[in-house]
């Protein structure tokens, strides 16, 4: 696969019109998947949500939360929250663009994704009432098609279908792993119609 650069990240998101979900039952939030560059290769944040938050308890996820009142639009939510959750500043990032929104299977959610470079090494300050540990896998992992696996999860009375990542022991599943594979899957896509084409 060619080597992904912001740059391409940034024509791709451009060229893709998102999927908007709008159901007045979910609760709409927004997270920021933060992409940085370390040692020559490109690394997505993720945040390990505590054991004291309402839901999705100990899980990795993208920072980001639930709207406010006072949010003008959901980028707005996104970056008030990752400024709360792991003191990232609005002015240190650089939205590339967004994902399908993605409804969460159990908590009632509708998530927005919003694609964003932010510059590393970078001074993160934990809001530990929201937030464990900081992990970054690298771009080279997730897109390795062998670190990907499907399960199945309980939700309510039935078993839906789902994804996980693994990383270093360390598990990404759930919704987030549903935006990561659509993320993977839209690099992946343009790489092979760029090779055929």
């Amino acid at each position: 696969m060619p080597k992904v650069t912001k740059e391409k990240i940034k024509q791709i998101l451009h060229n893709y019109q998102k999927e908007k979900l709008s159901d007045e039952n979910l609760k709409v939030s927004a997270v920021l998947i933060p992409i940085f560059s370390k040692d020559g290769e490109y690394h997505i944040l993720f945040t390990k949500r505590s054991e004291k938050v309402n839901f999705h308890k100990g899980q990795f996820c993208f920072p980001g939360g639930t709207r406010d009142p006072s949010d003008s639009t959901l980028l707005e939510t996104a970056l008030r929250e990752v400024k709360e959750e792991i003191n990232l500043d609005a002015r240190d990032v650089e939205i590339l663009g967004e994902l399908d929104d993605c409804p969460t299977l159990s908590s009632g959610y509708v998530i927005s994704p919003f694609v964003a470079f932010i510059p590393y090494p970078y001074l993160f300050t934990l809001d530990n009432k929201e937030v464990d540990e900081i992990l970054s896998i690298p771009l080279s992992v997730l897109l390795d098609e062998s670190n990907l696996r499907q399960d199945y999860y309980p939700t309510g009375d039935k078993a839906v279908p789902g994804y996980a990542y693994e990383y270093e022991g360390k598990i990404v599943w759930g919704a987030t792993a549903r935006i990561v594979k659509q993320f993977i899957g839209l690099l992946r896509s343009e790489a092979e119609g760029g090779a055929s084409g």
